[in-house]
C-alpha cells in the first residue's frame, strides 16, 4: 500500500512560513538529495492555495538547466488538489468531499508513495484524520519569530516514533517519524 508522507521544511521555531508567506530561508543542499525523494513518490497532494502557487510553477527567466529539471520532474506526477471549490483542470484531480475515504481508495493503487506538499489546513486535517504516515522534518538553522506555524491547531497529542535523523552540510537536520499508533 501507498504512504503518505508528510515532506516539509520548518524553522527551529516550528513555521513552515514567515508572516507573508515567505519560503526564502529554505535550504536546498545537494546532499540532501531531494531528487531521490521524488523518486519514490508517484503522487502530490495540495491544497488549494499551495496548488494555485506551487502546483505549477515555472521559473522565469534566466535559468539553469538544473531547475528546469527539477520543476518539470516534480510536474511529472499525478497531482489531486483539496479544496471546496470544484474546478476542471486537466494536470490536477480535484477533491471536494469525503477525503479520508479518497485517500485511502488512493492509498490502495498501485504504484510510489504520495507527498503530501501542503499547504498549512491540509496538513492538519490530515493529521487530524490520521492519514500522514510518515513525517520527513526538515528543520532549518534559522528562527523567524512569527509566521504560519506546522503543528497549529492540533486538537489532540501526536506520537510519533524516530525513524532516523540526518544531518546535512548547511546545518539542516531531517528528522523522519512514524505515527506511534501503526
Amino acid at each position: 500500500m501507498k504512504k503518505v508522507i508528510l515532506d516539509l521544511a520548518v524553522t527551529l521555531d516550528g513555521f513552515i512560513e514567515g508572516t507573508n508567506g515567505e519560503i526564502d530561508w529554505c535550504i536546498m543542499d545537494d546532499d540532501m538529495d531531494f531528487p531521490g525523494f521524488l523518486t519514490t513518490i508517484d503522487t502530490i497532494f495540495y491544497g488549494r492555495i499551495s496548488y494555485d502557487a506551487w502546483g505549477n510553477f515555472r521559473p522565469e527567466g534566466e535559468v539553469a538547466e538544473g531547475d528546469i529539471q527539477f520543476w518539470n520532474s516534480i510536474h511529472a506526477h499525478k497531482k489531486y488538489v483539496f479544496s471546496s471549490q470544484k474546478r476542471d483542470d486537466d494536470r490536477a484531480t480535484f477533491i471536494s468531499s469525503n477525503v479520508a475515504e479518497q485517500v485511502a481508495q488512493i492509498k490502495q493503487q498501485d504504484g510510489k508513495d504520495i507527498w503530501l506538499y501542503g499547504g498549512a489546513s491540509l496538513i492538519q486535517s490530515f493529521i487530524e484524520w490520521n492519514l500522514v504516515d510518515r513525517y520527513r522534518i526538515a528543520v532549518h538553522p534559522i528562527v523567524l519569530g512569527s509566521g504560519k506555524p506546522l503543528f497549529a491547531n492540533l486538537k489532540q497529542r501526536l506520537q510519533l516514533n524516530l525513524v532516523t535523523t540526518n544531518v546535512f552540510r548547511s546545518g539542516v537536520v531531517q528528522l523522519i517519524y512514524e505515527p506511534a499508533s501503526r
